[in-house]
């Protein structure tokens, strides 16, 4: 392969970024990675990161260890602990908060705050996910993909009503009011698998509250029957009392409440972006499908979005952490970046890198995380697993039943006493 001018002076300078930390190849050889990246997708994406690794660093044989999801999650405390991989993949936000606090993680600080990568300091051109890797001042690993979440919403319905995108709280719920007035249900949602509740909960939380609170409120520091919480529900209020959402949502999966947006019986969807391909699929078009930022609140709180990231790091007791800080960095490229999100149809994190042209959805989620204050990770993802069970059946149980909002967030002010212990 015949590497250009540009590939090469890259290639270049990361090397003499890594020997200016010391991450010499004096203990090249095998690197062991541990994925649970299965899908068709991101498997592909695995390989193909895999055969540039080894393509750039000649001297450094990839052994790759592929799990599916669930026998990942079950495995990897374990493999940490007795066996640990030189990388393994994983979550950004709290999801990697128990490996952190176990010791189990690598602290890879050092990659973050050099000034030498050919892209530039990481520290700026990850800014935006810098928080969402960051427990105690430190950083433990790399993100390398996402993808946005936002409201996805009819553009000829919001013509033929003479609605424009809103931008704040009022703007969007006098939009809801001008569609139920026309007969057009304003959100479509589907409640039977829970989670779509909790990206709706999780948004009037940042918006309302902010990141810092929603990291709080997931690590178990705050009641749920604390004020700040009640006032995501009074905003909440504002959408279910007046019937902006489908009605039969419980009964609905995320799948099957696309039909009324596509039909025209609804306007407005919460949902990440992977939902762009079903639509289109059904009939949906760049010319009557648009994107927007959930919208502000609380005047001066900090724009956060959900986006829930994907992140590589180095298990503290890996053999190969030379190696493995080689692959990280690589990981952190804009170039590389840029081709594994082509593969997976989603967004790079490096600032640096672009996406795929012609795609409106990928474009207008690149601009609105690259200039966000944080990334939450989504509520099942930030919150134990106890705890996000039962709270977004309680968020389900309170949009199909408001009145019983009180009763629900005592209920789950217990559960938090319990999981939090």
């Amino acid at each position: 392969m015949q590497l250009g001018g540009q590939t090469m002076r890259k290639i270049l300078a990361t090397l003499i970024a890594i020997a200016s930390l010391g991450y010499s190849s004096a203990f090249a050889g095998t690197l062991v990675i541990n994925t649970d990246t299965s899908d068709p997708a991101p498997k592909a994406a695995f390989e193909w990161i895999i055969n540039k690794f080894e393509e750039e660093n000649p001297d450094v044989t990839v052994e790759w260890n592929l799990f599916d999801h669930e026998g990942y999650k079950q495995s990897i405390r374990n493999f940490l602990n007795t066996n640990p991989p030189d990388v393994a993949n994983w979550y950004a936000g709290n999801r990697m908060l128990p490996f952190v606090r176990a010791g189990l993680f690598e602290d890879v600080s050092d990659i973050w705050a050099d000034s030498g990568w050919v892209d530039g300091n990481l520290s700026e051109n990850m800014e935006h996910a810098k928080k969402s890797m960051t427990i105690g001042g430190k950083q433990w690993g790399i993100p390398y993909t996402y993808y946005q979440w936002g409201v996805y919403y009819r553009k000829d319905l919001f013509t033929m009503n003479g609605i424009s995108v809103p931008t704040t709280w009022d703007e969007f719920v006098a939009a809801c009011a001008t569609l139920k007035e026309a007969g057009i249900t304003p959100i479509t949602i589907g409640s039977k698998y829970l989670w779509t509740t909790a990206g709706v909960f999780d948004y009037l939380n940042l918006r309302t509250n902010g990141y810092e609170f929603h990291m709080d409120l997931t690590l178990g520091k705050v009641p749920y029957t604390d004020p700040k919480v009640q006032a995501v529900f009074d905003k909440w209020d504002e959408l279910v009392k007046p019937g902006y959402f489908l009605e039969n949502h419980a009964a609905l999966s995320w799948q099957e409440a696309l039909a009324p947006m596509v039909n025209g019986e609804a306007a407005m969807y919460v949902m990440g972006n992977f939902a762009v391909a079903p639509l289109k699929e059904a009939g949906l078009s760049d010319s009557n499908l648009g994107f927007f930022q959930f919208p502000e609140i609380t005047p001066g709180i900090p724009m956060a979005e959900e986006a829930p990231t994907d992140t590589v790091h180095i298990p503290a007791l890996a053999k190969n952490k030379t190696d493995a800080k080689r692959f990280l960095i690589f990981m952190s490229r804009a170039d590389v970046q840029e081709e594994v999100n082509k593969i997976l149809g989603q967004l790079p994190i490096n600032s640096q890198a672009g996406v795929k042209k012609g795609d409106p959805f990928l474009a207008a989620g690149l601009d609105m995380l690259n200039n966000a204050y944080a990334m939450a990770q989504f509520y099942d993802r930030d919150a134990p697993a106890e705890m996000a069970s039962e709270g977004m059946k309680g968020f389900q149980e309170y949009m199909s039943n408001p009145d019983r909002r009180q009763k629900i967030l005592e209920r789950l002010e217990k559960v938090r006493q319990r999981v939090y212990k």
